[in-house]
């Protein structure tokens, strides 16, 4: 019933619609050239300042696998799989932190991210044993954007699960060092982080449409200047990690 009614609403919204677009032409022609403008700002505009090089694409259109929107966030921008729960990619800016920036508390709880359609939730996770691991870190979102950046990067789309000794330990200092060291030395910082899947599906026993990663990826690359060329830096780090290995190691 509750579908019906939906689809009932949805009609007669067209309908009011078209008899106001019928009546008042002028007024439906700013209306969607205001949407257009927005499109475009959007996509020309809004985006790119956010990507390096444009966005990540798929190898194949026809692996549902690889299926991604893209959700533009203040501080950092992401392509969010629905079909299996997690950021397939999520890419940020670092530059050095001011000493002026405040540190902002940390919150309580993740929220739903109101433009997913699983609806995952801080309690998605509740006893499964995971984490929930932050792609665009806490720490250097709150610190360079501000409350608006910290409170996105607790959107449940910039999370996937973890297990504890990989989220808490190397995650946490690989987090660290790049923005304590590697923004520090290098002045700006392009970082792409995700998960990896090995064609084996498990999901998280507390929430069927979250699915578990078996490795992660961060990718930091440099700007190039007149006189240097761009340095990239690759880390590929297994669920499977104790916590204490060197980060030179992974």
């Amino acid at each position: 019933m509750r579908k019906k009614s939906q689809t009932i609403d949805a009609f007669r919204l067209l309908s009011v619609l078209f008899r106001i677009g019928f009546r008042h032409p002028l007024l439906l022609l700013t209306l969607l050239g205001t949407g257009v403008a927005g499109y475009v700002y959007e996509v020309r505009i809004a985006r790119p300042a956010l990507l390096y090089q444009g966005a990540p694409q798929p190898l194949s259109a026809k692996n549902a696998d690889t299926w991604f929107r893209i959700f533009r966030n203040h501080g950092f921008i992401l392509g969010y799989s629905d079909l299996r729960g997690n950021p397939l990619w999520v890419e940020y800016a670092l530059t050095p932190v001011e000493e002026s920036a405040p540190s902002l508390k940390r919150p309580g709880r993740f929220e739903t991210d109101w433009r997913s359609i699983n609806r995952i939730s801080h309690d998605s996770y509740q006893q499964s044993g995971y984490d929930r691991g932050h792609m665009a870190p806490n720490y250097a979102m709150s610190r360079l954007y501000g409350k608006q950046g910290q409170a996105d990067s607790f959107l449940m789309t910039n999370i996937t699960p973890q297990k504890p000794k990989l989220n808490q330990r190397v995650w946490q200092r690989l987090e660290e060092v790049e923005i304590n060291y590697f923004a520090k030395t290098f002045g700006k910082v392009w970082v792409i982080t995700g998960p990896v899947f090995n064609g084996t599906v498990e999901r998280l026993a507390s929430a069927w449409m979250v699915e578990i990663p078996d490795a992660f990826y961060k990718i930091y690359i440099t700007e190039a200047t007149p006189n240097t060329k761009p340095i990239a830096l690759g880390f590929l780090i297994p669920q499977t990690v104790k916590g204490k290995e060197p980060l030179s190691q992974l």
